[in-house]
């Protein structure tokens, strides 16, 4: 009989795919839902010289919400929601590069290593020029400039950004810098993403392997994935948290160089300027990665084809 504490893998082939998008989509809305003001706070915080503005997350949560209402921790959330084309194009590119690999390689790691990274290329190349317009969005103030561009006329007490202001913005991008201000930052993000999905796949499945020989037989699986995933996303958060933020940097105040962007950094704020923001996102990165996981394979079960359904354990 085989182990249950063996954690089976449920690969591309094994998935009806019209059930696996349409679940899909809806779980990724619900996630960004619920994560998206932590999303906003690590922005500002990251973006912010010293802590002329918040002392933290805690702080920029409350300021944020006293000055502008909950709508206020949603701004830029509609042009955002346009990523959940990146996040499908992200899990088909991950799930496919698994099965080329497969070919190539039987190892975990170095399919979970490839397929991870790859499928942050592709996603990236979508994702950046919303991420561009939706961080301009989130760093408007009441009355006060935190990024390059000023939306005009913000009227009192709107919080939810609409379209309206969005139009805004990318004619304010498109005079100052044309095409190329939608991928400012790209290759940052490059720098920043792909190692971070390529890291957060092994380690996902590594901490997920050790929990099942620590707990007993008759745990579920699906409590190790959701251990597992909140671990793996610190581990990962810490290890790519410093092109995090100068990825933001560059894409929030227009600047052209990485290399520059991390000298002035080091400059104003010393080497623990790379870690700002580490906490909302560590903060943020915990229950979207339990949703996240849980939410993923769990679709992938309700997604497996009828005739595998009964030759698995969970």
């Amino acid at each position: 009989m085989e182990d249950k504490r063996n954690i089976q893998i449920i690969e591309w082939e094994h998935l009806d795919k019209k059930k696996f998008y349409v679940f899909g989509v809806a779980m990724t809305m619900m996630i960004r839902v619920s994560v998206y003001p932590f999303t906003l706070i690590r922005t500002r915080l990251q973006v912010q010289k010293g802590k002329s503005l918040y002392h933290g997350t805690f702080d920029a949560f409350i300021k944020i919400l006293r000055a502008d209402g909950i709508t206020g921790l949603y701004r830029g959330f509609l042009v955002n929601t346009f990523t959940l084309i990146s996040g499908q194009c992200y899990v088909t590119t991950y799930e496919l590069t698994r099965k080329f690999v497969a070919d190539y390689s039987q190892s975990n790691t170095v399919k979970s290593l490839v397929a991870g990274g790859s499928a942050s290329l592709v996603a990236q190349s979508i994702t950046v020029p919303i991420d561009v317009v939706s961080q301009h969005l989130m760093m408007q103030r009441k009355g006060e400039k935190m990024g390059r561009f000023q939306v005009r006329g913000i009227p009192e007490g709107q919080g939810v950004v609409a379209f309206g202001q969005t139009k805004d913005i990318i004619r304010q991008i498109l005079r100052a810098d044309g095409l190329r201000g939608f991928y400012r930052g790209y290759v940052a993000s490059l720098l920043t993403y792909i190692p971070n999905s390529a890291v957060w796949w092994p380690f996902y499945h590594f901490y997920a392997e050790q929990l099942s020989y620590l707990c007993p037989k008759e745990c579920p699986h699906i409590v190790f994935q959701a251990v597992s995933g909140p671990l793996a996303a610190a581990t990962a958060s810490i290890l790519t948290n410093p092109m995090d933020v100068i990825r933001t940097r560059v894409q929030v105040e227009g600047k052209n160089s990485i290399i520059l962007t991390f000298r002035q950094l080091m400059a104003e704020e010393g080497p623990w300027g790379l870690m700002k923001g580490l906490s909302a996102r560590i903060i943020s990165a915990t229950p979207s990665t339990i949703v996240i996981v849980v939410g993923y394979e769990s679709l992938k079960k309700l997604s497996l084809r009828p005739e595998l359904v009964d030759s698995r354990h969970w």
